[in-house]
Formats: C-alpha cells, structure tokens, sequence
C-alpha cells in the first residue's frame, strides 16, 4: 500500500506559490515566553491573502489542473475562508468559481467571496449535504471540484505555510496546530516531519466538535452532529480520507479547547500582539495559554490560521468573553 504522503508534491507546491502568496511574518512575545515556560513563535496566517491559509492550498489545487480543465470553472463548498480562497485564486487565473455556501455562513465572509466574483449557491447545513449539493451541480456544470480539505493538492498547498515558516524561524520541537477537517495540520505535518522528523505535532479542536480526536481514539473516521461553537471555521464533521490517514501517522494528539478558552486568547492576541484573529485562528494558542497543551521541547510553533471576522462580531464576543 503506497501512503497517501508519497503523492503529495510539497515542493511542486511551494513552485507554484512562490511570488503569489504572502510570506507572513512570524510573532514573537517575551511574555508569552515566560507564561508557556518555552519559545513561542507565532505564524500570522490571519495576515495571508483572502486572510487565511486557505488561499495556499485554493491556489495550489487550481495552479495544478491543465488550462482547458481550469477554464470550464471550479466548484467548492465552504462556509467562509475556503470559499474565499477559491474564490480570489480563481480571479487570478480568469476562471468562473462556484461556491456552496451555509445559508448561516458569516455574512462578512459571503460578501467578501462574492466580492472576489464567485457565484455562491446557499444550502442548510442541518438538513442538506454540502458534498451532495456540489456534486450535483458539479456533474450539471462539466465543473471541477476543490474541496476544503480532503484533496492531495490542497494538502501540498497548506504544507507551505510550514516550509515558510521554518525558513522563517528555523526548526521547531513542537506545532500547535487548530483543526477543522484536517488540511492545514497534514500539510504541516508532512513538511515538518521531513525537516524534523521529532517535532511533535498536536492539534486543537473546540470541545464541541471533537470529531477528529474522536476518529484518532478510535482509529477510524468518526462522524459526529454539527458542532455549536464560535469557531466557524472548525464546524466540520468528520475528517477526510487523505487527512485521516496522514494524521493517524503523523499527529501525536488532539487536544480540546472551550468556546471561552478561545475567547481568551483572541483577546490576549488583540490586546499584546495587536492582531485581529478569528476563533477558529486562535484556536491553537487557546490550547497552550490555558495549559491543555503543555510545551514540548524549546520551540514551540502556532500558526494562527485565520482572520475573518467582521468587527461587530469580534466586538461581541470580545465583550461576551470578558462579561462571563
């Protein structure tokens, strides 16, 4: 059995971005040094174009096709960075996007992927199938699917946000690394191990939607209701194929972390490093701030993986976290 690893091009990828992506900067916190007991380096993703990861991995997948495929349009499904990702890659090659989008998705990340010129089609995320959905218009279309995450040039995408990084910052003992289906932290995995094959890699979920620890404890995809939490970004249900079996081989463990836990530490990064971060961004710091991840080694890397959000709603939740 060849490993779904052996087929991700990380170099071919890290070719493809060069001069497109951002190379965000690397933050540093004398404080939050002393408070983890470890050197924290912190990877502002929330600064990347589209203003998440995601855009590494959407460009990939759509550099990747031949032209005639790419010119009939792309398709994806995404309740916000993905979708805005896709969204902005495909401008940039001329190319129409679909996107299918939660009627509940945030309103700032629908408009701000409409206004990258994406056609969105709204669903019900509690009684509809995303998958399904797109599939069908897919099929109608003669269109090409990019998921979110479970899609080997995806993967290849994410993993330059830990090329860069260690390029940045040198190699790291430990990463801390938020979850949703899985895309980012298997990327960054693989990149990580191949430098490093001893950094530790761990993941962080929010308590509601722990459907990736579940699947690890139990050594097969777990699927589990959509979860209620804050992090958006992370209401996924099940991992993917390809990021299940790269994260069994390469992810060391998932820890969960409280809507609450994460409302701290978007407040601690708004407050000390200035930045605007999204929940499901600062999802990962939650889990080191709080002490649900204690640090490995001397370096610790956290990617701060998003920051979509609109003002009135960082507002609100800025001020419910301080209020309980």
């Amino acid at each position: 059995q060849i490993s779904v690893s052996s087929e991700i091009d990380l170099d071919a990828a890290m070719t493809r971005l060069n001069g497109v992506v951002k190379q965000t900067p690397v933050l540093r916190s004398r404080l939050l040094d002393e408070r983890v007991g470890a050197e924290v380096h912190l990877k502002a993703e929330n600064l990347q174009t589209t203003g998440a990861f995601k855009f590494r991995g959407a460009f990939n997948a759509i550099a990747a096709l031949d032209a005639d495929v790419r010119e009939r349009g792309i398709i994806s499904f995404s309740s916000g960075n993905h979708a805005q990702a896709v969204a902005r890659a495909a401008q940039i090659f001329n190319v129409p996007a679909t996107i299918v989008m939660p009627h509940d998705a945030p309103a700032s990340k629908r408009s701000a992927t409409e206004a990258y010129g994406a056609e969105i089609i709204s669903y019900d995320r509690y009684t509809e199938s995303r998958e399904d959905v797109a599939a069908a218009i897919r099929d109608e279309r003669a269109l090409t699917l990019i998921p979110p995450f479970d899609h080997l040039e995806v993967i290849a995408g994410q993993s330059t946000c830990v090329q860069e990084f260690f390029n940045q910052s040198g190699s790291m003992d430990q990463l801390v690394i938020s979850v949703g289906g899985g895309g980012l932290i298997s990327g960054s995995a693989l990149a990580a191990h191949r430098q490093n094959p001893d950094c530790q890699i761990v993941g962080v979920e929010p308590v509601a939607g722990n459907d990736v620890q579940l699947s690890l404890q139990q050594d097969q995809i777990v699927h589990i209701e959509v979860p209620e939490t804050i992090a958006d970004g992370q209401q996924t249900t099940s991992p993917g194929i390809h990021t299940f079996e790269i994260m069994r081989r390469h992810v060391a463990r998932i820890a969960t972390v409280t809507d609450t836990q994460i409302l701290e530490a978007m407040d601690w990064l708004f407050r000390y490093q200035k930045q605007v971060v999204e929940p499901s961004g600062a999802c990962a710091l939650a889990a080191l701030l709080c002490g649900e991840v204690q640090p490995v080694g001397q370096r610790v890397g956290v990617i701060l993986c998003g920051g979509n959000i609109s003002l009135e709603r960082f507002t609100d939740l800025i001020q419910q976290g301080t209020v309980e």
